[in-house]
């Protein structure tokens, strides 16, 4: 695998590129095929991450050994902590999950990432989207190229096997990370790579290239859907990203679902299966307009409200907390990455704190309340109702307190209570 292959595959004029690390074979050879082009290339900007999931006792070790590999090559590094959740998922999917986070708050502006997948590797993704059962979207595997965050995700190796990148790791000497738990076989890619496609290749020796053709036939046809059916889901998608589904309603059951996929894919989620979007469409879309639905989807939830579907992260429990904001009320941080409260020149209009009324933040108000201009008292839900607040925001909402007094939802409005009747004002901005 010559030098001069590297730039016909795909990296098409991007010269400032993020490379994810690994220390392992594929990704070791990636980087050092960039340092030896970087010398045909002087505009090439190489910067290197090294994503440290913390699963293995010689995780440390690894991001050493990368620490100096990039130290030699003259590539600056990056080594990312990040925290594994496998609740949701399993182990290998979630350490993706943490891993493409890393990739998504560390890339720089103009950076495109490149990653190390080979031939091989889209040989096992396929397999495995068809041992769950995946539609076209899924066997298309992974593309060459892709999109992150706003950034291009270069996939250069994807036609190369790994027996190519072995040789040429072998002619150039390279050492490289084993990771001991690839050779467990409990993990379903390990069984495929170890057990089943030995095998296939035995008997059919071109079994990987026949595949990657596939995919990429999937790749092409869905990449028609997606230009034929781009229209119809702009005119379904807000500004926020909620989709408005009645008329999905009038469409047939494959058209629905296409539209259905892309507006999870466009919202980062990644492709449900057919009984996600079934149970989707009926038990959140189609379920009586005064419940509150919501689907789990690993990391994040669809919601209903009105005629809108909203995908969102699911978060934390806040509805306890109470947080002290003392004088002289700098920017204030809140649970749960909802941002701060910040007191300024914009924002809510509130009454200023009488000298001794202590300020706090809260999510929950028990309690009748008055409105100003308002007849009578309402409880907070009754209030949540007639503001139009979606459910899941409800509890999620900072609750400003003077004392014991509810003076004003942030964001939202005040209460007579926190309604400023003289030049004494301030002004509270929810920075999300």
């Amino acid at each position: 695998m010559p030098v001069s292959l590297l730039p016909q595959l795909h990296l098409a004029g991007h010269q400032r590129l993020l490379v994810a690390y690994s220390g392992g074979l594929d990704s070791s050879v990636l980087l050092q095929q960039l340092v030896l082009l970087r010398r045909q290339l002087p505009d090439l900007q190489l910067r290197a991450i090294h994503v440290h999931h913390g699963l293995s006792p010689f995780a440390d070790r690894w991001a050493d050994s990368c620490r100096q590999q990039c130290l030699q090559w003259q590539v600056p590094l990056e080594v990312v902590k990040v925290q594994v959740n496998s609740r949701q998922m399993g182990v290998e999917a979630a350490a993706r999950a943490a891993r493409y986070d890393a990739f998504k708050q560390h890339i720089q502006p103009g950076e495109c990432l490149v990653t190390a997948q080979h031939q091989n590797d889209q040989c096992e993704t396929l397999l495995l989207a068809l041992k769950r059962g995946s539609g076209p979207a899924g066997l298309a595997a992974m593309p060459q190229h892709a999109s992150l965050a706003g950034h291009v995700h270069l996939r250069p190796l994807l036609s190369h096997t790994r027996e190519q990148l072995e040789t040429w790791a072998a002619d150039h000497q390279l050492s490289w990370i084993e990771d001991e738990s690839n050779q467990d076989q409990r993990y379903d890619r390990n069984f495929l790579r170890q057990a089943v496609l030995p095998l296939l290749t035995a008997r059919w020796p071109h079994f990987s290239q026949a595949v990657s053709r596939s995919a990429a036939l999937c790749g092409e046809q869905e990449q028609l859907l997606d230009e034929l059916l781009a229209e119809s889901l702009s005119h379904l998608v807000t500004a926020d990203g909620a989709l408005t589904f009645p008329p999905l309603a009038e469409m047939s059951d494959a058209r629905r679902s296409a539209l259905l996929r892309r507006w999870v894919a466009g919202q980062g989620g990644l492709m449900p299966s057919r009984d996600a979007l079934q149970r989707l469409w009926q038990e959140v879309a189609c379920s009586r307009e005064d419940a509150a639905p919501r689907l789990v989807l690993g990391r994040f939830e669809v919601r209903r409200f009105r005629d809108r579907l909203y995908w969102l992260v699911l978060g934390n429990a806040v509805r306890d907390d109470v947080i002290d904001w003392p004088s002289p009320w700098e920017p204030l941080t809140l649970p749960d990455g909802l941002g701060q409260l910040l007191t300024g020149t914009e924002g809510l209009a509130v009454r200023t704190p009488e000298e001794g009324e202590k300020v706090t933040v809260r999510f929950q108000a028990p309690g009748q309340f008055h409105i100003p201009g308002r007849a009578g008292s309402r409880s907070l839900k009754k209030l949540w109702q007639e503001w139009d607040i979606p459910p899941w925001q409800r509890g999620r909402t900072p609750l400003i307190f003077y004392g014991e007094h509810f003076v004003a939802a942030a964001g939202v409005r005040v209460t007579r209570e926190g309604e400023p009747l003289s030049d004494k004002v301030w002004k509270i901005h929810w920075k999300k």
